[in-house]
């Protein structure tokens, strides 16, 4: 038993390398497939084909005896690492950074790295400001503890610190006045707006910024990067062209919109979904119910929300009270989660069956204009 029980595990073993290897011929096949879309100017995501690779292996999973949803799962695994490796190459073959210099103010958090990363991979020069100890420093690059520091003749400025600082640093620089190109990549601009619209008044190159991902994200694709217009200054549209273009060669999504306009969206696009998250496992946590024992009872349904509150729950609880407390829209998102509990239980505890099915029916409706707009988007 022993050996039969080796050689079948040396086979798999055989198996898992050869796999592996044509994992790697298909990242090597994808990347001169991006290659050659990227000098013909074509995106480098192609929804189409990507609905063809995974029906082929549907049809194909189906004769083998293999399950059509693992093959489905595999492919979109496979599609989305080549699709990574794909957009790294071309922001690195077509990043415009070479003999440019960026200070990245705030440098040394988890957001400041992600944007260190992304423009040196385009071939900027990235120098750091950041009060971080030494240990927490990344090798090789320029690092001052303060950005006032040194010297401000950098091309850009990126100001990637928390909220209130933020703020402090853009009013600061107002009487500075950089030559270069300046911008935040703050979650809010309610906290900003001072220092922003003091920047754009002083005739500095100032934009705003937002990326809609968390730093340990690598695939942009499906993903949207918001750039909040300043005004109609030439300084302020330039500044705001000159960001979008860091992200041109990216598979995100480039957005464009107001000051105001942003808050009040996000009011409800971060700060109702972050509510609803940590009122879900504040109200499992004060239940009286073990993990363990609500465990043994999961659901569909349970798990999936049940995974999203946990990654809430793990993130940094200082940036989300601030989305929270800072957004002067915030408490408006706040109230309408109220109001939509407030009718969910009144109707459950009026055995109001009809209400019931109205506020399911009128949510699926929404919802379906949602999906329907994304996907034309796509």
């Amino acid at each position: 038993m022993n050996n039969r029980l080796k050689k079948l595990r040396d086979q798999l073993g055989t198996i898992d390398n050869d796999i592996l290897e044509l994992v790697k011929r298909r990242q090597q096949l994808a990347l001169e497939i991006g290659t050659i879309k990227a000098d013909a100017g074509r995106s480098t995501r192609d929804y189409r084909q990507e609905r063809e690779v995974i029906e082929r292996s549907r049809r194909l999973a189906d004769k083998l005896d293999v399950s059509p949803d693992f093959a489905e799962q595999l492919m979109l695994l496979l599609i989305q690492t080549s699709l990574t490796a794909q957009e790294k190459d071309r922001v690195a073959a077509h990043g415009d950074g070479n003999g440019k210099r960026v200070l990245v103010i705030g440098g040394a958090g988890n957001m400041g790295q992600w944007l260190a990363r992304f423009l040196a991979s385009q071939g900027f020069e990235i120098e750091i400001a950041d009060p971080s100890p030494k240990k927490d420093r990344q090798q090789g690059i320029a690092h001052r503890t303060h950005w006032q520091d040194g010297g401000l003749d950098h091309d850009l400025i990126v100001i990637a610190t928390p909220l209130k600082i933020s703020g402090e640093i853009l009013c600061e620089l107002a009487t500075f006045k950089p030559a270069g190109v300046v911008f935040d990549v703050g979650s809010l601009k309610s906290p900003l707006r001072r220092g922003l619209l003091a920047c754009r008044d002083a005739g500095i190159r100032i934009t705003s910024v937002h990326p809609m991902f968390g730093p340990h994200t690598e695939l942009l694709s499906g993903r949207h990067v918001i750039f909040v217009n300043l005004g109609d200054s030439k300084a302020a549209m330039d500044a705001t062209q000159t960001a979008k273009e860091l992200f041109a060669t990216t598979m995100a999504t480039l957005v464009e919109m107001d000051l105001e306009s942003h808050d009040r969206l996000i009011a409800y696009v971060l700060g109702l979904s972050h509510a609803l998250n940590i009122a879900f496992f504040t109200a499992l946590a004060e239940s009286g119910e073990t993990a363990p024992k609500l465990a043994h009872m999961s659901s569909t349904t349970f798990d999936s929300q049940l995974a999203v509150a946990r990654s809430v729950a793990s993130e940094n609880p200082h940036l989300y009270f601030e989305i929270q407390a800072l957004n002067d829209y915030g408490t408006e998102s706040l109230t309408a989660l109220l109001y939509a509990i407030e009718r969910l239980r009144s109707v459950v505890r009026a055995q109001d069956a009809e209400g019931f099915a109205t506020l399911m029916k009128r949510g699926d409706a929404y919802l379906k204009v949602g999906a329907e707009m994304k996907q034309s988007l796509a």
